[in-house]
């Protein structure tokens, strides 16, 4: 093994969530009024989901600008995004964009993705790790117990 996937196991769990989130879309934009958090347009609900894809997509596009760098570099990356959880390109999706996507559409079953994609990520993930340990030993199981692996808020670094 001399170099790690850019992809991981993002592919597996996008084969499955993407269909259903398309699938939430698809049934809360045909189904009016059904799977709605409001009856009427809202303007919290609007805004939340403005900045939480923004937040989102900045989350995102930092997290694959530093994943490229430690590719190229074949190194452990623990800047950046990779500092504030173990699995930011995840997390921008399923903890950012998917409830942005919901509250833009004004669509509670959205939200159900949120969920599919974290069981996905538990049950994908462990290969993940697996691959990261055997290539960088002792610093990932480190930054491994040290940083969250999904929640972006790494409390435990911030009370050392």
């Amino acid at each position: 093994m001399n170099k790690l996937s850019f992809f991981g196991v993002g592919p597996k769990i996008g084969r499955v969530l993407l269909p259903w989130l398309a699938f939430t879309i698809v049934l809360s934009c045909t189904t009016s009024q059904l799977f709605t958090f409001t009856s009427e347009k809202n303007s919290i609900l609007i805004n939340s989901g403005i900045v939480l894809l923004i937040v989102g997509l900045f989350f995102y596009f930092s997290a694959i600008r530093f994943l490229l760098k430690g590719l190229k570099e074949t190194r452990l990356v623990t800047k950046g995004p990779y500092y504030l959880c173990q699995n930011p390109l995840y997390v921008a999706i399923i903890l950012f964009v998917i409830p942005a996507l919901a509250f833009l559409l004004n669509s509670w079953l959205i939200l159900t993705s949120t969920l599919v994609g974290y069981i996905l990520l538990k049950v994908f993930i462990k290969r993940e790790y697996s691959e990261m340990e055997k290539f960088f030993g002792e610093d990932y199981l480190k930054y491994k117990t040290d940083t969250p692996e999904i929640f972006p808020f790494p409390i435990t670094k911030w009370v050392k």
